[in-house]
């Protein structure tokens, strides 16, 4: 099988194992296949992909949309390393508030499926990377929201010291501010 699929501290969470087929040209790899996500518990229909380039030190997040946006997400670093974070923001969740991280790179063909009712971030370990991500919804400004990369209640242990944040990130509020309206069901 191309795909192994191992459930995180935070079940909803899942960590994807592409199989990548090297040869002398390089390397040949599926990163999605609808029918066998599925089969293992990501029936999301993704509709659009989103790619971004950031250099050394770079975190983004930690965003999300709130319904009737929320957005599912399938994030995998085709060049460089990330460590990618999911927070849960399901309010009456038994992990609200707790958060996973894991390192996706080039070389270890990793993606993370990242659900609705999550903050995602990452900060950039390589010099440079490049990540893309399959989205479940539209892009929403209206929708568009997120908690700060160092809320203490969260505790991400990010792998850098003095990253580099745009203005509007650290402006972002803390989770127990944030305007959020995902509920655990």
């Amino acid at each position: 099988m191309p795909f192994t699929f191992k459930r995180l501290e935070i079940p909803e969470v899942i960590l994807v194992d592409a199989k990548a087929f090297p040869d002398k040209r390089g390397f040949f790899m599926e990163s999605f296949k609808h029918s066998v996500f599925n089969e293992n518990g990501i029936n999301t229909r993704f509709i659009q992909d989103n790619c971004s380039h950031s250099i050394k030190g770079v975190i983004r997040g930690l965003h999300y949309q709130k319904n009737p946006k929320a957005q599912a997400k399938l994030v995998m670093a085709v060049r460089g390393e990330i460590f990618d974070v999911a927070v849960d923001m399901r309010k009456g969740s038994p992990t609200y508030g707790k958060w996973v991280g894991e390192i996706l790179s080039e070389q270890n063909h990793r993606l993370l499926y990242v659900p609705e009712g999550f903050a995602h971030g990452f900060y950039v370990t390589s010099n440079e990377a490049d990540v893309l991500y399959k989205v479940n919804q539209d892009y929403s400004p209206e929708n568009e929201r997120g908690i700060i990369w160092n809320d203490p209640t969260v505790g991400v242990r990010w792998p850098g010291n003095n990253p580099i944040v745009i203005e509007k990130d650290l402006e972002l509020p803390t989770l127990d501010k944030a305007d959020n309206n995902f509920v655990y069901t």
